[in-house]
């Protein structure tokens, strides 16, 4: 296997981050958190066996965590469809671990002391997977989608914060989950797509130092492309280049709640109208400081984040509607907006009135 030097490393990220190619498709993953360790871990990037379901897959991310994976598929009502068929070949699977699958995103995670992979294998999210759009300017270009989805990162991380205890307590944030990105500056670096990505993959931690610093070592101490490979399976950031877009901000949500993220975030981006309103909404909040922090703490209690929020969010229903997205998919929109958005509040909240009322 042949070694990377720092620019060979280079040049395959970069040529590897994006396919290009116009909205349409698109995918959902759905952590599901187990109430104590019961699965066999699976290390990121390995070719361990999935089970098939339907039409996606069933991966053990961690002993915790449950991961049913979802297929690129032709607009929101088909991924959401599949991912529902899905979800309900899934359940009895992790019922045979006898473990039961929690509403919350996290429940025994420390962002304070918490290690650099409890995000992955000990929290739950819900990820969406978008078309990385097409080289060159306009409403569809790769670039905008890029800093777009970045922008309005911290935005739905807010709507979707559920993730207030550790070891049934409130920790002060209304996600612990996004507290472990506290410290992730409102948007990414420079204008091109590609080189962000590059920087943020090879300046990541790898083995107790960078993999920048890997490539750097002795010529039989490098890195092969297999490693690197791993070490990008490894990586969740809030938005990344996995040659379609990725976006992982949303906290599993109670129920079937992952359909309200996997719709929101797809009209938000894939709607050209709809990406109008949300890169003008969310322009006041580029370059604020500490975002990231406010958002995992205050949530919605934020005041220009819920602004933000509520301009997305009526934004996100009326794509849907202008696309005529089924009535259901609407109404779960109308009813999270109307019951959390435009109140302020964000599921963390009701968690946190339940701890709170006991006696």
């Amino acid at each position: 296997m042949i070694s990377l030097t720092e620019p060979a490393a280079e040049r395959l990220v970069a040529d590897q981050a994006f396919t290009p190619g116009m909205p349409g498709f698109v995918g959902v993953a759905v952590d599901l958190l187990l109430d104590r360790p019961a699965l066999p871990g699976t290390p990121p990037g390995s070719p361990a066996e999935r089970p098939r379901l339907r039409h996606g897959f069933l991966t053990a991310g961690s002993a915790r965590v449950a991961v049913v994976s979802g297929p690129p598929s032709p607009g929101v009502e088909a991924s959401a469809a599949r991912m529902t068929e899905d979800l309900r070949t899934a359940l009895p699977l992790i019922g045979v671990h006898r473990a039961a699958v929690l509403d919350e995103a996290a429940d025994a995670v420390d962002p304070q002391t918490a290690g650099d992979d409890a995000y992955a294998t000990a929290t739950a999210g819900i990820r969406v997977g978008l078309e990385a759009g097409i080289d060159g300017a306009g409403p569809y270009g790769l670039g905008r989608r890029w800093h777009l989805a970045h922008a309005i990162a911290p935005v739905l991380a807010a709507a979707f914060a559920n993730a207030p205890l550790h070891h049934g307590r409130p920790t002060g944030w209304r996600s612990v989950r996004q507290a472990l990105r506290r410290d992730l500056p409102s948007a990414p670096p420079g204008d091109d797509p590609r080189a962000a990505w590059t920087a943020l993959v090879l300046d990541s931690p790898s083995g107790g130092r960078t993999f920048r610093e890997w490539t750097r070592s002795a010529p039989g101490d490098r890195p092969t492309g297999t490693d690197l490979a791993r070490h990008i399976a490894t990586l969740r950031p809030p938005v990344a280049a996995r040659r379609h877009l990725e976006i992982d901000v949303a906290d599993r949500q109670p129920g079937d709640g992952w359909l309200v993220p996997l719709a929101v975030t797809a009209a938000l981006l894939d709607d050209a109208y709809a990406a109008a309103e949300a890169e003008c909404a969310t322009r006041p909040l580029v370059g604020t400081p500490r975002l990231w922090e406010r958002a995992a703490r205050d949530a919605l209690t934020d005041p220009d984040l819920a602004t933000a929020a509520r301009e997305c969010f009526v934004s996100a229903y009326a794509a849907l509607a202008r696309q005529g997205v089924s009535r259901e998919i609407r109404d779960a929109v109308a009813a999270f907006t109307e019951r959390y958005v435009l109140r302020g509040r964000c599921p963390a909240d009701d968690v946190l009135d339940r701890v709170t009322a006991r006696p």
